[in-house]
């Protein structure tokens, strides 16, 4: 599982890292192909329910959109016409589905797509922030890396008290503190040093933030592969799990540091 995760991590990070230093469309079309794939992953543990037959024709379609549109200009406009026109769509669909349940199958894949293209979607408003969007990415990014190993490796270690063993039975507190102790560690060196506006304090606030949003959304990941009795969304990155499973924190973490570089200017 080592050895994948590090031949995952040598193939893959090189081209991460040119894409988010280039920007532009370049990122804004990865972040979405990223999120349809995660949100394609979410659909078919969910099609492990008896009572849903995922529509991805749906789904996936607006869920890109959603992602997409934050790239353009006048965001909050479109953003409103665009989900406006997917409820207007979800509803015809519904009606011509042969399924035994279309009006649940069309609402739960329409939830889906909201659920990821909403708050990934944060992502690429993060990225076109003004002159320091690049930083920005970056700061998030590394905190919820040394968060998360940190979880990991105090968990793995000194781990006793189970933290949600109905949802995620091998989290505890231990880790829990563990990461948000790394993570308000890192963003306190971090931050100064990658935007040199802001100062410890508030490296440690995002460092807090950033801790506690991972967890949630990891947990909240985790919720889904209970419910169905899986291990990792899927098998596409070897040792790392799925594109789900590694955009869990973001699911959280995105929206709050976008609201944090709104609230610090």
């Amino acid at each position: 599982m080592l050895r994948q995760r590090l031949i995952s991590a040598v193939v893959l990070m090189p081209i991460v890292i040119v894409i988010w230093w280039l920007g532009g469309w370049a990122y804004s079309i990865f972040v979405a192909l990223f999120t349809v794939v995660a949100a394609w992953e979410l659909l078919h543990l969910l099609q492990r329910e008896a009572f849903f037959v995922p529509v991805m024709g749906l789904a996936l379609p607006v869920t890109a959109m959603l992602v997409l549109e934050a790239a353009l200009p006048l965001n909050a406009m479109r953003l409103q016409v665009l989900l406006g026109f997917s409820i207007l769509v979800a509803l015809v669909v519904a009606l011509y589905l042969p399924h035994q349940r279309p009006a649940s199958d069309v609402l739960l894949s329409l939830a889906a797509a909201l659920y990821l293209g909403m708050t990934l979607r944060f992502l690429v408003l993060l990225r076109l922030w003004p002159e320091t969007g690049r930083e920005w990415v970056a700061l998030a990014t590394l905190t919820i890396w040394v968060a998360d190993s940190g979880a990991y490796l105090i968990g793995r270690s000194l781990g006793r008290h189970k933290l949600w063993p109905r949802v995620s039975p091998k989290k505890t507190w231990e880790g829990l503190f563990g990461g948000l102790t790394m993570g308000i560690l890192a963003a306190i060196w971090l931050a100064p040093m990658l935007i040199p506006a802001l100062l410890w304090w508030q490296g440690a606030l995002l460092g807090l933030i950033v801790g506690v949003g991972g967890a949630f959304g990891d947990l909240s990941e985790s919720l889904f592969k209970r419910q169905v009795g899986a291990k990792d969304s899927s098998h596409l990155i070897p040792g790392h799990g799925g594109f789900f499973d590694r955009a869990d924190s973001f699911i959280f973490v995105a929206p709050l540091v976008y609201l944090l570089a709104l609230w610090w200017g």
